[in-house]
Parts: C-alpha cells; sequence; structure tokens
C-alpha cells in the first residue's frame, strides 16, 4: 500500500492536472461513476475538492455540485470549471444531507459517491475503484483507507481500517470512511436515500443500514482513497455532541438486529483491539504500534 508523503495532496489538488488522459483507455471500460459535492460558502477549499474529482483524469465521471446558495465566492469558483461538470446548482437546499440526496437523484450513473466541498480524493483513488471492480463484480460498496491533512493540504494522518463487520458497524461506530467510499446507486434506489433527519451521522445510519442486510457486498480495498481536512470550520467540529447522540441514537436503533455475540464490557474491549491485531497480523508493525499507543492514551 502506498503510503503518502506529506505534500502528496497538495501536488495534487494545486493546480488543474486533468486533461492529461493519466487513467488511459476508453471511457466504456470504466464504470460511470457519479461524484456529488455538497458545498455552502466553502470557497476557501472547494476549489481543491474540485480538483481532486477532476485531476483523477477519470474517463467517465459524472461530476455535480450541489450549492446552497453560497455568498462567498463559491460560485465564481463553480463557473471556472462548468464545463467540466455534469450539472450545478446554487440556490438554498434543506441542507447538506439533502443536497447530497438531491444531487445522488440527478445522477445517472450505476456508481456513485459524495465529497464534502472541505475534503478531497487522494490521487489515483478512481482507477483503483475501477481496477477493485474488475476483481470484485459482486461488490455493491467498495472503500478504501483515509489520510487526515490540514487547512493548507498537508499530510497529519494516515487512517487505517481492517474489513467491514456488522457487529463492529452497530457497536463500535462507522467501519467506512465516507471520503473514501464509492457505492452502487441501486442501494438507494433499494433500501432508500440518505436520511435527512440526520445533521451529522447520516453517513453513519445509511452503511448501519446496509449492513442489517448480508447480501451487500463490502469490499475493503488496501489503498487510501480520500482526505478528511482537520479544519476549525468544519462540521464535524461545531457540532461534535450532536454526532455523537446521532451516532448513539443510530447504534441503539439497529442493536435488535444484530446482536452481540458475546457481553457488551467484552465486546468493546475485543473491538479496541481487533484493528491493531488486525494490522499486526498482516505485518503492519508500525501502524500496530501507532494505532496502539493512541488507544493508551485514550
Amino acid at each position: 500500500m502506498p503510503v503518502f508523503k506529506e505534500n502528496a495532496i497538495q501536488d495534487f489538488v494545486g493546480r488543474p492536472l486533468f486533461g492529461a488522459g493519466a487513467s488511459g483507455g476508453s471511457k466504456a471500460a470504466f464504470p460511470k461513476l457519479a461524484v456529488i459535492t455538497p458545498s455552502y460558502n466553502q470557497a476557501e477549499f472547494l476549489e481543491r475538492t474540485i480538483l481532486s474529482v477532476l485531476n483523477q483524469n477519470y474517463p467517465n465521471l459524472e461530476y455535480i455540485i450541489m450549492d446552497g446558495g453560497s455568498t462567498d465566492g463559491s460560485v465564481n469558483i463553480i463557473r471556472r470549471y462548468e464545463k467540466h461538470l455534469a450539472y450545478w446548482i446554487s440556490e438554498k437546499d434543506g441542507g447538506q444531507t439533502a443536497a447530497i440526496n438531491a444531487g445522488f437523484r440527478k445522477a445517472t450513473a450505476d456508481w456513485v459517491t459524495f465529497q464534502n466541498s472541505d475534503d478531497v480524493f487522494a490521487p489515483g483513488a478512481f482507477a483503483a475503484f475501477a481496477a477493485a471492480l474488475g476483481r470484485n463484480p459482486a461488490a455493491d460498496v467498495i472503500y478504501g483507507h483515509m489520510l487526515k491533512i490540514d487547512e493548507a493540504d498537508r499530510i497529519t494522518e494516515h487512517l487505517k481500517v481492517p474489513p467491514f463487520w456488522d457487529v463492529a458497524q452497530v457497536y463500535e461506530g462507522m467501519q467506512v470512511f465516507n471520503q473514501s467510499m464509492i457505492f452502487r446507486k441501486s442501494l438507494l434506489e433499494r433500501y432508500g436515500y440518505l436520511d435527512e433527519s440526520y445533521h451529522f451521522a447520516f453517513d453513519y445510519e445509511i452503511c448501519t443500514r446496509w449492513c442489517v442486510h448480508p447480501e451487500i457486498r463490502f469490499v475493503l480495498e488496501p489503498g487510501f482513497w480520500g482526505a478528511f481536512r482537520d479544519q476549525p470550520n468544519a462540521k464535524s467540529l461545531k457540532i461534535a455532541d450532536v454526532g455523537r447522540r446521532e451516532h448513539a441514537q443510530i447504534s441503539t436503533c439497529y442493536q435488535p438486529q444484530v446482536k452481540a455475540p458475546v457481553a457488551l464490557p467484552v465486546l468493546r474491549k475485543y473491538l479496541t483491539f481487533r484493528k491493531l491485531f488486525h494490522f499486526l497480523s498482516k505485518g503492519d508493525l508500525s501502524y500496530f504500534l501507532h494505532r496502539y499507543q493512541l488507544s493508551r492514551k485514550g
């Protein structure tokens, strides 16, 4: 698995790199992928999000931006890239979750994802998705690991996850980084769209909703596909208490459908060390030690 250097994201989103045909091959050889970016007054970071999508040079891309009526110059940024977009709009909406759902409904692709307007995709993410689907044609959700970046796009941490487990999803929390997740649009049509009553944990809710259906196949790929931006105005930091309450509510809702295999105190301890020993078993000693030290501090 490639470990990105500190400035790898800076280099990737710092200027337009698209049009060079980096992915190669014909459009028909790549599954059509729709990317939705919800945005509201994020002009400071929006262009970098857009470039992280377009710089993938993905041949079969449907890029949709749903702006909530920004007044900070975001619209000028969007217009700069308008000819590369399948659709965009800037008007008052029902919030982030509603904007993403509206984008999903506009999409015509079989595969969809979303990236918030302060987060970014990592280099090569879409090509890695296409390759992963080729190896796993029955997959429904394909996802990778995630980076953390600061306001200047410097990588501050590499975050990895073990393979998906429904018990961990319900009793521990999100097992999939939404910044690195691509899934079939048919899941939305069959099992429902994002729950707009959630303002923070809508991604956790829908993945938990999917996990109670054993026919839905989650596939983890060994690469870093997206990056979460750690910045003072991030929604996740502003409403951390709301997020915790929503997570707890969702977990409680789905626990009757995913029974704990052992007593909860034992399960919590097991889940704490599950990730660590997964990485140790894979020979990733440095990451094992890193996460073990963090767990001890926690």
